[in-house]
């Protein structure tokens, strides 16, 4: 499993064991400043074969932090490879923009190509869909 700071495993009881225990059938777990962003699909055991997640998490970067960032890093498309519940990572700089309502959850990672000089263009790099009922990341 790729430690990334993200997902904890959830085999313990961690957030996800606890909240569909209660009967959500989708928990959204946002976090941030891991100086990087993640989407990821979390599942009760990252160690087991892929089974259907117990929720989703969005992890943000801080907005300035590690001073300019990269799109795509060198071992991204390992990591993708390796962790088929990561579904997107990005070293850019920026925020993650969040809209819920009953039907569903929208996050947009809001990124900068640099922070070290004035100017730097926003643009949405990537924008997932959680819908209601769903513990599943849809990328849009």
């Amino acid at each position: 499993m790729w430690t990334s700071g993200r997902g904890m495993n959830l085999s313990g009881g961690g957030c996800c064991g606890i909240s569909t225990k209660g009967g959500i059938s989708n928990p959204v777990v946002l976090t941030g400043d891991k100086h990087n962003n993640w989407a990821n699909e979390l599942l009760l055991d990252f160690d087991g074969p892929v089974e259907r997640p117990a929720g989703v998490e969005f992890l943000g970067t801080s907005i300035t932090s590690g001073g300019d960032g990269a799109d795509q890093p060198d071992y991204a498309a390992t990591l993708l490879a390796e962790n088929p519940f990561v579904k997107y990572h990005n070293n850019e700089r920026g925020y993650v923009r969040c809209v819920a309502t009953p039907k569903a959850w929208r996050s947009d990672f809001q990124t900068i190509p640099y922070v070290t000089r004035r100017g730097a263009p926003l643009a949405t790099r990537a924008s997932f869909l959680v819908e209601s009922g769903s513990p599943r990341l849809i990328r849009l």
